[in-house]
């Protein structure tokens, strides 16, 4: 419960404060990235011995109800990395926002 306008303008203004962190997100990658590393098929290849190719990444979105893999070109590794981490971010923040805007509904529904 809110006890005064003082908590309500409290936490307006940190919902404002994250939002303005979601706009620092500008790497994000929505989805799940996927370090896959493969073995080939040529028998005498390292990748037989444990050695295996990759890693090769791919971002694993859900569209249309079906799963779907994109590659990720590896020069982009540590873009992907930042990404993958600024999505937990995000929705992190979405939850916190979520709390907020439930608090104030419940506030709103006392008045």
């Amino acid at each position: 419960m809110l006890h005064s306008m003082d908590e309500k303008d409290m936490l307006l203004a940190r919902k404002q404060d994250l939002f303005r962190e979601i706009m620092a997100l500008t790497d994000v990658l929505w989805g799940n990235v996927l370090e896959r590393y493969t073995t080939c098929s040529r028998p005498n290849c390292r990748c037989h011995q444990g050695e295996r190719h990759g890693p090769r990444f791919y971002l694993v979105t859900t569209e249309e109800g079906r799963q779907r893999q994109r590659y990720l070109p590896v020069r982009h590794a540590s873009r992907i990395r930042k990404g993958a981490e600024q999505r937990r971010q995000l929705e992190a923040i979405l939850q916190e926002i979520t709390e907020i805007n439930l608090a104030l509904m419940k506030e709103e529904d006392k008045i």
